[in-house]
């Protein structure tokens, strides 16, 4: 899965120093026009993240036999959005838009290039790296990731209602459930920029670096997600989308059904608590030195 330097979306494989996995690096590459998307870039990234999510989906369904072993070497643990240039996404290209009833369709064939929508099928983290403008659209693809790494240059603005247009995929929702319901109507009624020590401060942005070290970090990060137990990274987050959306009582419920099918599957194969104990007695693994 990777594509040459002249489309619209690039996208590369990283190998992950660490582990034997990798991350997919998708790139908005328009940065002449701020990585500002039109019909193109959004099929381009309806068809990647369908992909990425129909692979990770087969992940689960693997057997074990030695040529599937073999193909594991190449498994991905993350997937990596950023754009090109000094931009992260300016929003829509007003020349040639996506069709918003289109995009805010709940036909099928309509969510199946759906960038975002497709984005949440991906059963692994996305890991946003941000630098500049995070406008509109742009943000809403910014709030479609797990996790957000941004710079001094970040800046988030919903500009829905400057322009009268109506969100479609998700900033209404998302962004209140990140930073709370005040600060949300903030930011989207008032249609001003967010720049990122604030987004920092109200836990928009996850982590803030220098500029030019947003794509190490997402690449560092990857690689320590890769470390662990894949199939554990890929339940986890399951259990985590899932419980977002129903009430406390029902999401707690939901994570034991989860741990339940889990440990069932795992409990009996030995190797899973044999290797916390080897860790846990290795007495050459270098450990933090407590405060306390």
């Amino acid at each position: 899965m990777t594509s040459n330097s002249s489309s619209v979306v690039i996208t590369k494989r990283i190998p992950l120093p660490s582990s034997d996995k990798y991350a997919l690096l998708v790139t908005l590459n328009r940065p002449t026009k701020k990585n500002c998307f039109n019909t193109e870039v959004c099929n381009q990234l309806a068809n990647i993240f369908h992909d990425v999510a129909e692979e990770v989906q087969g992940y689960d369904n693997a057997g074990s036999n030695s040529e599937e072993e073999e193909e594991n070497k190449k498994l991905l643990a993350a997937v990596i959005l950023t754009g090109a240039g000094k931009s992260f996404c300016a929003g829509a290209d007003l020349a040639n838009p996506p069709n918003p009833l289109h995009q805010s369709s709940d036909l099928p064939h309509h969510l199946r290039y759906n960038p975002v929508y497709q984005m949440s099928r991906v059963g692994i983290p996305i890991i946003g790296a941000l630098r500049g403008h995070v406008i509109t659209g742009g943000f809403e693809l910014a709030l479609a990731c797990d996790i957000l790494i941004g710079s001094t240059t970040t800046s988030f603005r919903d500009t829905h209602v400057k322009f009268g247009l109506a969100p479609c995929w998700g900033l209404s929702q998302k962004l209140t459930q990140r930073i709370g319901p005040g600060r949300a109507r903030i930011v989207s009624f008032s249609a001003q920029p967010l720049r990122a020590e604030r987004a920092y401060e109200w836990g928009l942005l996850d982590e803030l670096v220098d500029d030019d070290k947003v794509l190490d970090r997402a690449v560092e990060l990857s690689d320590k997600i890769a470390q662990n137990d894949q199939l554990m990274v890929r339940r986890y987050k399951r259990a985590m989308i899932e419980g977002g959306s129903m009430t406390l009582h029902n999401g707690l419920q939901r994570e034991r059904e989860l741990g339940l099918s889990h440990y069932l599957e795992i409990v009996g194969d030995g190797e899973t608590f044999e290797g916390m104990n080897k860790f846990i007695t290795d007495d050459k693994r270098p450990r933090a030195q407590s405060k306390l």
